[in-house]
């Protein structure tokens, strides 16, 4: 369960939250009533016209009509749009210096201040202006910088009215006013921290080309250029509306579809479009100089194959020249170097054998832009990505000039691999980074539904711009529609990411659920969406198997599948209170997937219980295996109903994607069962005793050894489960008996049949003799019987325990609930809300590039008390974040030690770890979404003792702290935490 403090944190953010509409994260300018001062943009049918210079910048001149339509969209009534000053009370002027005459006139007379904002990037000032022309009594005054300032700051007073940046893509209904005041304060916005912010449609397919061809058709087949049958029509229709959105967020960068399409001649006019609507276009880490690899593959394939340098060296040139003709005259991002075809390797043999080579393709490429475009290069923006094999090659002492940013790319899972040093910030091209909410490849494709945690994208991200990589953010958007909440985020953080702190994904979940559906529902509804978020990014849908989680041990599994179903409930429930034009968006964006996602989660668990049950006899296997088939059908008719009943069949095939039945990194062909193994045993005749012990997988009468339930101690008055079940065709009754009066039933008979029974059982502390005891539960039915073993502790002697108490052998503690913490010269520790896969992480902080702190001498510390009820070894098992070494030379790296022993410094991550060489670490890593490390200590006492962890290197982040005193068993997620003792601190 969400702790109280976050759960608090969440809902105190959304209760100051203002009730007029902002832009996320920001101070909000707008009233639905009237306020003092305030300039009225609509009063009960009267709407403020739009005055915007028909010379200024044709993505300015769009947007005033994308404003003018916004503001039909709430008030119901269109403003007139003007491009000549006439009389008029009041009136919203949008402008760009140096391109609108009639925001260049206000400024040179004094009438509005863009001293801040003249000569930026990207920033606009809105300002109300007393008789700004004559005739005209009042003016709101948008001015921009340049022309995505201007367009910024129109989308801005869009969403401020309450028109969402997803209104297109999501269905969000705008909640209707006819009263609109825009206050007097002038309003200030810009510079971006991240220069260029940007999104990459990649694994498109199936969904969002399967949808673009049913809804756009496809491109019409050509010689010149030519293009083959069946290629999805991602043309101007398509893109007009993945510009728009990205504006409306504040984005300007992109990488277009690529898997089977060319952006330049699918359409010819996309290039124009993007650059009339201010969007800056590039290519993906595989295409340089903005040609796609379908336009050779198009040209080539048949004849050469894929494109190599060293056998195509001048026509590569030739190739690559034609693109920077064609799109010279269009803002864009230039990615320089080569990667094979299909994202694998340049060549055989990596840098040894290479570097020379592609040293020489980039120095042949840049002269092709100092002949083509500009002279003086530090005036035409590229960018070299560095990923996967390709960091190899820069970590081998290969270099470009200063002016190429360096784009770090992550893991393809979230977790950075590189940020520049401290020399590397000195570069004039700066740095950038290549992140993923979606990726094809391994160790398993993710791309069905988001499954991105918030809290780490906010870990990683803050690191990105704390070190300097702050000129360019691209992230890989897969199909797109489902991603709209991590979108937004990364473009948010890439605005202004000192804006958003530890409790970021709180925060913006909490206004992004309130910007949406109103303030009513939206607390229920971000915790929905928090909690959610925990579930599916511990472990993603593509990587289930049924033994993920733990059947026998900490009631994990059934545990897990209860909280899916009830989060599916509780969504459920909010749609229903929900006014009906917000259903759709809310079904979209929460409803389907909760109940997508607990379906599939509930369906892996009952393959295992399937199977499980088939190893202890019982005749209620088969049952199982027809709720796995029955929940397969469940998610086939759910997937079906997205497509083809959700807003008239709007947006049909984006629930294309297979997602279940995953044995290797690509996907299965189609939804299957076949690698789940249900099995449908005979069952025997007649009556047949079965008798199960919580805590292990056999059944009796013929299981291996006594069945014995966990131990009982008198500090943590556990309950344990015995279950009772039929082994045969036949019911038959059954009783349970105690061999000791203190042993406690929830019931002592039953008929067993093909389902299951179960058993709580307890003890009478009152009643228990002091110290260890063996006593007996004796279960009887169909002429036979089993003695389940009931082992008890009744620990009565010794100090007062405090702290963390162990159970059956183990401590489990949240990280974030520590007993004390000191900090210690730059270093500390900081909480991040709904990190990692249980409740939170604690980050260790410290300046950029500063030296390893030293444990005793300037390393901030967190203290945890906890008590072990007998004396032994034992081992203290860190779950962290999955952080990998992204300072270039140095490792991950903590210190642990228990009571006064001499700190250990433990190596998470070595500073020389990499994704080839260390390929199963980081596979299990990335797919666990932790890290696990185990370090030996003790021997230790019975009794009160803490745990101390060290800061040393910035950037891990511990989640949890087992102390296995010999008890700890096989699961996923580790015991849950442990009881918290009186006399704690």
């Amino acid at each position: 369960m969400k702790s109280t403090r976050a759960l608090c944190g969440l809902v105190a953010a959304m209760a100051l939250a203002p009730c007029s509409k902002a832009a996320l994260g920001e101070r909000s300018l707008v009233e639905f009533t009237p306020i003092s001062g305030g300039f009225p943009l609509a009063d009960q049918g009267r709407l403020a016209p739009i005055l915007v210079d028909s010379k200024d910048w044709p993505g300015v001149v769009r947007v005033a009509a994308d404003l003018q339509a916004d503001e039909e969209r709430v008030c119901g009534t269109k403003p007139a749009l003007k491009n000549e000053i006439t009389q008029a009370s009041v009136l919203v002027v949008i402008g760009t210096l140096g391109k609108s005459a009639f925001v260049d006139r206000l400024a040179s007379e004094g009438r509005i201040d863009v001293s801040k904002v003249r000569g930026g990037w990207e920033s606009w000032a809105t300002q109300v202006v007393e008789h700004p022309f004559p005739g005209v009594e009042r003016a709101l005054v948008i001015a921009g910088s340049d022309k995505r300032g201007t367009i910024y700051g129109t989308y801005n007073l869009s969403e401020e009215i309450g028109v969402s940046p997803w209104y297109w893509w999501s269905d969000v209904a705008v909640t209707p006013h006819d009263r609109i005041f825009v206050s007097a304060e002038p309003d200030i916005h810009g510079p971006p921290v991240v220069k260029y912010r940007g999104i990459f449609l990649n694994d498109e397919a199936p969904d969002l080309s399967n949808w673009v061809r049913a809804k756009f058709g496809s491109v019409p087949v050509g010689s010149k250029p030519p293009i083959p049958e069946g290629v999805a029509n991602y043309g101007r229709e398509f893109y007009s509306r993945i510009f728009e959105v990205l504006l409306r967020l504040r984005g300007n960068y992109l990488w277009p579809a690529m898997w089977n399409n060319a952006f330049n001649e699918d359409d010819q006019g996309n290039a124009a479009l993007a650059d009339e609507y201010g969007v800056v276009m590039g290519t993906s880490h595989q295409e340089p100089m903005l040609r796609a690899q379908k336009e050779w593959d198009r040209r080539y394939g048949a004849t050469l194959g894929y494109w190599n340098y060293s056998r195509d060296a001048e026509l590569l040139q030739s190739f690559w020249r034609e693109g920077v003709r064609r799109n010279k005259g269009f803002e864009s991002v230039y990615t320089l170097g080569l990667r094979g075809a299909n994202d694998t390797e340049m060549a055989p043999g990596g840098p040894s054998a290479n570097r020379a080579m592609l040293e020489g393709i980039v120095s042949t490429q840049r002269d092709l832009l100092r002949q083509e475009v500009n002279s003086d290069l530090t005036q035409v923006p590229q960018m070299w990505c560095l990923y996967k094999e390709v960091q190899e090659y820069y970590e081998s002492g290969m270099r470009t000039p200063d002016d190429v940013t360096l784009l770090w790319a992550d893991d393809n899972w979230g977790n950075l691999r590189r940020v520049p040093d401290l020399k590397e910030r000195g570069r004039s091209g700066g740095a950038g980074i290549y992140y993923h909410f979606d990726y094809v490849g391994e160790p398993r494709n993710y791309k069905w539904v988001d499954t991105n945690s918030l809290a780490k994208t906010w870990d990683q991200l803050s690191l990105a711009a704390a070190y300097g990589a702050d000129r360019l953010w691209i992230v890989n958007v897969g199909h797109f529609k489902g991603y709209e909440r991590p979108t937004e985020f990364f473009l948010k953080m890439a605005w202004a990411p000192s804006r958003w702190g530890p409790n970021a994904a709180d925060e913006f979940t909490g206004l992004w659920a309130k910007r949406e559906f109103g303030p009513e529902n939206a607390p229920e509804i971000a915790k929905v969406v928090s909690r959610l978020t925990i579930l599916n990014s511990r472990r993603k849908p593509e990587m289930l198997s049924p033994g993920t989680y733990s059947l026998i041990n900490y009631r994990e599994a059934n545990s897990l599948v209860a909280e899916f179903a009830s989060l599916a409930a509780e969504a459920n429930r909010i749609q229903g209170r929900l006014p009906a034009s917000k259903r759709d968006a809310f079904y979209e964006t929460v409803a389907f997937p909760a109940k997508a996602t607990s379906i599939v989660n509930a369906l892996y668990v009952t393959a295992a219980t399937n199977a499980l049950y088939a190893s202890q006899g019982r005749a209620g296997a088969a049952n199982q295996a027809a709720q796995a088939r029955n929940l397969f059908q469940q998610d086939k008719e759910l997937m079906a109903s997205y497509n083809t009943g959700l807003e008239g069949g709007r947006w049909d095939h984006f629930m294309d994607q297979t997602h279940i039945g995953y044995t290797i990194w690509n996907d299965p062909k189609s939804n299957t069962l076949a690698p789940l193994g249900l099995v449908d045993p005979p069952v025997q005749a007649g009556a047949k005793l079965g008798v199960a012990a919580e805590g292990s997988s056999e059944a009796w009468p013929g299981g291996e050894g006594q069945a014995t339930l966990p131990r009982f101690d008198s500090v943590n008055r556990q309950n344990q489960t015995i279950e009772v079940f039929a082994r045969g065709d036949a019911a038959f009754a059954y009783t349970l008996t105690a061999s000791q009066p203190w042993i406690l039933m929830s019931s002592a008979k039953g008929t067993a049949d093909a389902t299951n029974h179960l058993h709580f059982i307890w003890i009478d502390w009152s009643a228990a003799p002091p110290g260890s005891s063996t006593a007996t539960v004796r279960v009887s039915g169909a002429g036979e019987s089993v003695d389940v073993t009931v082992d008890i502790l009744n620990a009565t002697k010794g100090a007062a325990p405090k702290g963390f108490a162990e159970n059956q052998g183990v401590v489990s503690i949240e990280a974030e609930h520590f007993s004390g913490s000191s900090a210690q010269g730059n270093s500390r520790w900081t909480r991040i809300a709904n990190y990692g896969r249980t409740l939170s992480g604690m980050r260790a902080e410290a300046p950029p590039y500063s030296a390893a702190a030293v444990p005793g001498a300037d390393a901030a510390r967190l203290d945890y008390d906890f008590c072990l009820l007998e004396d032994g070894a034992a081992t203290i098992e860190a779950i962290i974040g999955p952080t990998l070494n992204f300072q270039p030379g140095k490792p991950l790296r903590y210190a642990v030690a228990v009571d006064d022993e001499a700190p250990q410094v433990i190596t998470a991550v070595p500073a020389g770890f990499n994704m080839k060489a260390n390929h199963q670490e980081w596979q299990t890593m990335a797919g666990d979404n932790a890290h696990v490390i185990r370090t030996p200590h003790g021997p230790l006492a019975a009794g009160n003792h803490t745990l101390r962890i060290w800061v040393v290197d910035p950037g891990v982040v511990v989640e949890k702290l087992l102390i296995d005193a010999g008890g700890l068993k096989p699961s996923y997620l580790g015991p849950p935490e442990s009881r918290r003792l009186a006399g704690a601190k």
